[in-house]
């Protein structure tokens, strides 16, 4: 039950990211708002850890994982940078559901490269999720 409670925490975050970034990309260059944003998700993130007594536990961390951890930090990269020249461009409130599509996708991924099992009621949901982003995608512009 937790795990839920984070995972809305991590959405209403994310919606939370989308307006504040959208509102200060307004006179800034996407990769460099991009840039102070990772910066601070750095300095946090680090900061906890640090907290956690954990900081020197990163040289432990065994070749294989830390291989995967950095591709998905290169992969995260290519996600914000892509996000927020998007944002740049689009409106928040189509930007953050065609962005969101990023569940589906997980969803697939994890059914083939994790072999998770992905019952129908999944299917349902991602499909459901995926048609309600290209609806939002292709709304005509508000003014």
């Amino acid at each position: 039950m937790r795990w839920m409670l984070l995972a809305l925490l991590s959405a209403f975050c994310t919606a939370a990211t989308a307006t504040l970034a959208k509102a200060g990309l307004k006179d800034v260059d996407s990769n460099l708002g991009a840039v102070v944003q990772t910066v601070v998700v750095l300095a946090c993130t680090s900061a906890v850890v640090a907290f956690q007594g954990k900081l020197g536990e990163v040289t432990q961390i065994d070749r294989r994982s830390l291989l995967l951890l950095i591709a998905a930090g290169v992969v995260t990269s290519v996600a914000y940078l892509a996000y927020y020249a998007a944002l740049k461009q689009g409106e928040a409130s189509r930007v953050g559901p065609l962005d969101r599509l990023s569940l589906v996708f997980g969803i697939a991924m994890a059914a083939f490269f994790l072999k998770e099992k992905v019952g129908a009621q999944v299917m349902w949901g991602a499909g459901l999720m995926a048609a309600g982003a290209v609806v939002i995608a292709l709304a005509k512009q508000s003014r």
